[in-house]
């Protein structure tokens, strides 16, 4: 009697572990990818590695309404920040540009963040015209989740590349007039152009073809990574 007693407990604890082990494998949440936010913007103010020193004060308005959080950064929010990094091109070197924006304001209120200049931008599309505009690569990635539609511009834009003046000349800010315009729904990677992460969590797109110009027309992506292309 006693013996049995013995082998029935000793078999209830074999059986234990057997049963839970599955529970609480099902119980373990699957790793979730974090999202990376992205603002699609146009500088107020034009800079040129090399030439614009670290420590520069920038600003860049934001292009469309976005969704963060729950919080809707409207149209035409400022964001503020500074040049980190800035080398022209060398014969030896890339030419090598990193910018932080580290707030946004708006009417009366305003938000800190950290977002850096990735080798992503808008182009602009011809109304009369569907050839890709210089500086794109062909490869095209979807339009991000933006909270609201893109708000495309009017007659009197004009058509540009990321690095307008990249062969060494200065471009012009265009007059009014010519095609009617609007911006792509797609970003687009900027051609001979990469991102590199650095140590401090910073990001710097470099560039072996031509010095990095920023001007105030194009609309470059800001973003807390890389992107990576959509299939």
């Amino acid at each position: 009697m006693f013996s049995r007693v013995i082998i029935s407990c000793t078999a209830a604890l074999v059986l234990i572990p057997t049963v839970s082990a599955p529970l609480f494998s099902q119980q373990k949440p699957a790793p979730v990818a974090p999202v990376a936010l992205e603002f699609p913007v146009t500088m107020l103010q034009k800079v040129v590695a090399g030439k614009t020193p670290p420590g520069t004060k920038v600003e860049a308005k934001l292009v469309v309404a976005t969704l963060v959080n729950g919080v809707v950064f409207p149209r035409n929010a400022v964001f503020s920040g500074e040049v980190l990094e800035s080398v022209a091109k060398s014969p030896e070197n890339p030419s090598q540009l990193a910018i932080r924006l580290d707030s946004v304001r708006w009417k009366d209120q305003s938000t800190p963040l950290k977002v850096y200049l990735i080798a992503w931008y808008y182009p602009m599309r011809s109304l009369t015209d569907q050839e890709p505009p210089f500086g794109s690569s062909g490869e095209i990635d979807t339009a991000p989740h933006w909270g609201a539609a893109p708000t495309l511009p009017g007659p009197g834009s004009s058509a540009s590349q990321p690095f307008p003046g990249s062969d060494g000349s200065e471009t012009p800010e265009p007059a009014p007039s010519t095609v009617a315009s609007a911006i792509s729904p797609h970003r687009t990677p900027m051609k001979n152009v990469e991102s590199r992460r650095n140590s401090d969590g910073s990001i710097t797109i470099t560039s072996h073809a031509s010095t990095i110009r920023l001007d105030k027309l194009t609309t470059y992506v800001f973003a807390t990574a890389e992107l990576i292309p959509r299939n």
